[in-house]
């Protein structure tokens, strides 16, 4: 019997979540191979949402008592704990809520480990770990298509799992550091290496000759070539052509021109800053790697070189030489040279154009989101304040 429950933004993590939270719940945000609603889903729970008032109409909440906090990935032992929860019981973990049943006045501490997504690089710095997590609950009790193509390598085939419809040619996938899983219709172009642990889903296609170092995720109906390592693309974004992408998140619609790179490591090795939206300045991650951190809608040029650490805001067009500044505030157009506001009518034109080609609207609901994360960018767009 399935479990009802609400998965809620907690207001600092969804801060520190942005750009990919301006678009979404943070519930919605993939790591891993799925969704986290989705992880709960295939835990045998009916998810909502509860989150902002302009994403609530595509994100809608469920009629449930309980509330999870949606940064929170699930494992066996907390399934456990909320579904013990008695009304009126929070489970807390220290001073963190994870989840509550009715109004939350009685306390149940939870002492055992979890993984709360609370910045935005945990994104691909946990997506292993969430990886090897989804593959043993997708796969669990299932038996893989079988690879037929006699040209194709396989080590560690027994952590390689296929689903239906999967497409694959003269590749070689080396599962011994970690799975790798093929969604369905999902498609490995020739000449392809592949290390796991990775995750190809639904539709997704690895070009020719690409090379992934593991660690990745490659969302539903993305496109992905050149060199990929410890990088998610969440869905229908494409980095289609020759560069590096490392250590990076890429929201969806975004499309990366040919020969686009990202630096992942500073030429001194320093820790990485990286753009904070609450403090309005940059902030330590605390890590050596750290790479692109790219919202919803945003596209740049072919040759575009990132810098360490570069955080893209949703709806950007990037291009034009030398390297962008490492905060690109939403709706910007221009690079290096300097920007302009790309405004909403021609964004308009280019997000319609680019969702009809996977036979998706660019509907009411979508506007909607857009033009409220243009007002809610808009601080960030000195030029027009000049």
């Amino acid at each position: 019997m399935y479990m009802r429950i609400n998965l809620f933004d907690q207001e600092q993590i969804r801060q520190n979540l942005f750009p990919f939270t301006f678009t979404r719940p943070v519930a919605d945000i993939r790591i891993g191979i799925l969704t986290i609603s989705e992880k709960w889903q295939k835990r045998g729970f009916e998810t909502g949402f509860e989150t902002q008032d302009y994403l609530s109409q595509k994100f809608p909440s469920t009629n449930a008592e309980v509330q999870v906090n949606g940064a929170l990935c699930p494992n066996d032992e907390l399934v456990a704990a909320i579904k013990s929860l008695q009304q009126n019981e929070q489970l807390m973990a220290g001073e963190v809520l994870l989840a509550k049943h009715g109004n939350g006045t009685t306390t149940v501490q939870f002492d055992l480990p979890y993984l709360l997504v609370q910045q935005s690089w945990d994104i691909f710095l946990h997506n292993a770990a969430e990886i090897k997590v989804d593959f043993e609950l997708i796969t669990k009790g299932r038996k893989s298509q079988p690879i037929t193509d006699p040209h194709t390598i396989v080590y560690n085939p027994e952590h390689v799992f296929l689903e239906d419809g999967v497409s694959i040619k003269a590749a070689v996938l080396n599962a011994e550091n970690g799975p790798i899983y093929l969604g369905k219709n999902s498609e490995v172009h020739e000449g392809s290496l592949i290390r796991g642990s990775f995750a190809l889903c639904e539709g997704a296609h690895v070009n020719m000759g690409a090379k992934i170092r593991g660690d990745s995720t490659i969302g539903p109906f993305c496109k992905v070539g050149g060199e990929v390592a410890n990088s998610v693309l969440f869905a229908n974004s494409s980095k289609g052509h020759e560069g590096y992408l490392g250590n990076s998140v890429i929201g969806e619609w975004c499309n990366l021109g040919a020969d686009t790179n990202t630096s992942n490591l500073k030429n001194n090795y320093a820790q990485v800053k990286v753009w904070d939206y609450a403090k309005e300045g940059f902030k330590n991650t605390g890590l050596q790697f750290c790479g692109l951190m790219m919202g919803d809608h945003a596209k740049c040029g072919i040759n575009t070189m990132f810098n360490t650490g570069t955080v893209v805001g949703v709806g950007a067009n990037i291009f034009g030489s030398g390297f962008p500044r490492n905060f690109v505030p939403s709706f910007s157009w221009g690079g290096a040279a300097g920007f302009s506001t790309f405004q909403l009518r021609k964004f308009d034109e280019v997000a319609e154009a680019v969702m009809k080609r996977k036979n998706k609207d660019f509907d009411e609901t979508e506007k909607g989101i857009v033009r409220e994360v243009f007002n809610l960018t808009n601080q960030y767009r000195v030029w027009d304040k000049k």
